[in-house]
C-alpha cells in the first residue's frame, strides 16, 4: 500500500500518556492504581469525561460531576484535580519524525480528543508549555479537537471528518493512538492502525510501514 498520509493522536503519543500522572495522582491521594480509568470507562459515552470532551459541559460542572461518579465507585478523587494531570512531556523523537515525515512529502494529521480547560488544544497549564503545544500544532496539514467539533474518538465520524478534511481515502492513512479502543475505528475504516506504547515503539513500527 502506498500510503501519503500519517494521523496521530496528541496525548500518548506526541506527548507521554496521561495515564502515567493520573497513577502519580491516585497514588498522592491514597487511591487504588487505575482508579481515573476505571471511572472513565464506566459508561464511558455519557460520563463527565465523556461530556467534557464534547465540551457539552464546562470545567466546574466536570469537577463534581466527576467526583459524584467517583464516589459511586468509593474512589475519593476530584475532576479539577485530574484536570491537572492531562498535560504530558513532549517527546521530541515524536516532533523529530513529524518534521522527517513532512520533508518526505506526506500529509499530517492530529485527531485529539480534549476538553475546554488549561491553554491551547494541548491543555497545558503555562503559556510557555502551550506556546510549545502549538508550535507542534503547526506542523499539521488539520487538527480536529473533540471540545471544539463535538464528536470524540472512538466515534467513527471524527476519522472519517479527518479523511474528507484531508482529500484522502482511509486505506491511504496510518493512524496512530495509545488507547485500542481508538485505533479499532480506524482500522475498520481501512486505516493501518498503530496502537503506542511507547514513542520508540511508534516509531518503529510506523517507519517499518513506509519506504525506506
Amino acid at each position: 500500500m502506498n500510503f501519503t498520509t500519517v494521523i496521530f493522536d496528541f496525548g500518548g503519543v506526541i506527548t507521554s500518556s496521561p495515564f502515567e500522572a493520573f497513577n502519580r495522582l491516585e497514588a498522592e491521594k491514597g487511591q487504588p492504581r487505575d482508579s481515573v480509568r476505571r471511572i472513565n470507562s464506566t459508561n464511558p459515552d455519557g460520563n463527565a469525561w465523556a461530556l467534557f470532551e464534547r465540551a457539552e459541559i464546562n470545567a466546574e460542572q466536570f469537577d463534581l460531576l466527576f467526583a459524584n461518579e467517583a464516589a459511586l465507585l468509593d474512589i475519593d478523587l476530584r475532576g479539577a484535580d485530574v484536570l491537572k494531570c492531562l498535560a504530558g512531556d513532549v517527546r521530541p523523537a515524536m516532533v523529530d519524525a513529524l518534521d522527517r515525515l513532512k520533508q518526505d512529502g506526506f500529509t499530517l494529521g492530529c485527531i485529539t480528543n480534549n476538553v475546554p480547560a488549561g491553554k491551547g488544544a494541548g491543555m497545558a497549564l503555562s503559556q510557555e508549555r502551550a506556546d510549545e503545544i502549538a508550535d507542534i500544532m503547526q506542523r499539521f496539514d488539520h487538527v480536529i479537537e473533540s471540545s471544539k467539533v463535538g464528536v470524540r474518538k472512538p466515534d467513527p465520524r471524527i476519522y472519517q471528518m479527518m479523511c474528507e478534511a484531508l482529500d484522502v481515502a482511509p486505506a491511504q492513512c496510518i493512524y496512530l493512538d495509545d488507547l485500542g479502543i481508538n485505533c479499532k475505528p480506524a482500522a475498520a475504516l481501512g486505516m493501518a492502525a498503530i496502537k503506542v506504547t511507547s514513542g520508540e515503539q511508534a516509531l518503529a513500527d510506523l517507519f517499518a510501514l513506509l519506504p525506506a
